[in-house]
């Protein structure tokens, strides 16, 4: 099992829930617009790292 793989999988995933629940804020103006953009941004951050991560992590068996 390889730690870094599995943590750029959970970021990946933390990644696109922060994306999709920005854009569903935006799309409904259910929440203020700067909680919004801090969200997106942080999700933004969480989905490059982990698809880094992902990416760039060889297997080793």
């Amino acid at each position: 099992m390889n730690v870094k793989r599995t943590f750029g999988t959970i970021l990946t995933i933390l990644g696109i829930v922060g994306l999709i629940y920005a854009g569903w804020g935006f799309v409904n103006h259910s929440v203020g617009n700067r909680e919004l953009i801090v969200v997106g941004i942080i999700g933004l951050i969480f989905f490059m790292s982990g698809i880094g991560l992902v990416k760039n992590t060889k297997d080793v068996a």
